[in-house]
């Protein structure tokens, strides 16, 4: 199933995408409509997480009935799926991003020089921005802010102090129930569903920062930078996430693709890693970090205001978002 939140006269809804994803079923009013009574946990995307398989189950069978309720998707605002997750965590799991993207960080540095030549030799000799050992020994992330998730559709805002704006072509998971040590093998069990993430970066603040070896701060952190949507599809219709195309476009040209089979670390890895001593809970986001190919900064190309990026990854849809440079005041 694919759920959605949506805005409909200054409310949140739940609801489930049908016809193509071309309309959607409001869960709460269609299961009132066909069962006579409401159904607490279709109050929210987040709730359908914590009512767990029953609820889910009752979300088939209510879709199923009150179907010829659905509505076209133009007539409302999608949010994201979760509009303010409890937790997000972006990691890093495609090894060729990060090797593209250091070399390019090396050289976004090394230009800000007065000797930019001489800066990516000395860059190169010292092993300065290559990728780290520890990536190779367990899977990195960091805790990304919650607060400022928007959804398909809408605008950007780049943030007052970059002159490098960028994007990222991830997809991720939810969380599906409360757990600690996770073993491997059963980690599967723990994902609730898919959605498509865009990690909006401020470069130049990005590539400053890390020199202090914390982070990433406000190269990442800014509102409106976590784009995700434009639907959660749940763990039960997408029964291999590691054969996934996925692909980026600005202004409707193509900027790169890639495929969620490259990645380095699947999200059981995640999943075992991060729970070691650690309990996770129901609606946690837990990010792909990109796909090679899937930013601008590995082909030094940037984004300029106005300019409308695209997500596509196969089975979930097409994230869009503006960006637009604030006004100054």
């Amino acid at each position: 199933m694919k759920l959605v939140t949506y805005e409909q006269n200054g409310k949140q809804r739940s609801g489930a995408l049908v016809d193509g994803d071309g309309r959607i079923v409001d869960l709460a009013g269609a299961h009132e409509q066909v069962f006579g009574e409401r159904h607490a946990a279709f109050s929210s995307v987040q709730a359908m997480i914590e009512g767990g398989d029953a609820t889910l189950d009752r979300a088939y069978e209510t879709v199923k009935k009150g179907a010829k309720n659905a509505f076209s998707k133009d007539d409302v605002r999608l949010l994201a799926p979760v509009p303010v997750p409890i937790q997000m965590r972006d990691c890093l799991c495609f090894e060729t991003h990060l090797k593209q993207s250091f070399n390019a960080v090396r050289r976004v540095r090394a230009n800000a020089t007065a000797d930019p030549e001489a800066a990516m030799k000395e860059f190169e000799e010292k092993g300065i921005f290559a990728v780290p050992k520890t990536f190779y020994e367990q899977p990195i992330y960091y805790k990304a802010n919650r607060f400022s998730v928007i959804g398909t559709d809408h605008d950007v805002l780049w943030p007052s102090y970059s002159k490098l704006m960028d994007f990222e072509l991830e997809f991720g998971f939810y969380v599906r129930k409360k757990g600690v040590d996770i073993a491997r093998d059963n980690a599967r069990d723990y994902i609730y569903g898919y959605t498509i993430f865009n990690d909006f970066s401020a470069r130049d603040a990005q590539t400053q920062e890390m020199g202090g070896q914390l982070g990433p701060a406000k190269g990442k952190d800014f509102d409106s930078g976590n784009a995700m949507g434009p639907c959660l599809v749940t763990a039960d219709e997408m029964k291999d996430p590691y054969n996934l195309t996925m692909v980026c476009r600005v202004n409707g040209e193509e900027w790169g693709r890639g495929n969620t089979s490259t990645m380095h670390w699947k999200f059981e890895d995640l999943l075992a890693h991060i729970s070691q001593s650690e309990t996770i809970f129901p609606g946690e986001f837990f990010g792909s970090g990109t796909v090679g190919n899937g930013c601008g900064l590995e082909q030094m190309r940037f984004l300029a205001h106005g300019d409308v990026v695209e997500l596509e990854v196969e089975g979930i849809g097409i994230l869009r978002n503006r960006v637009l440079t604030r006004k100054s005041s």
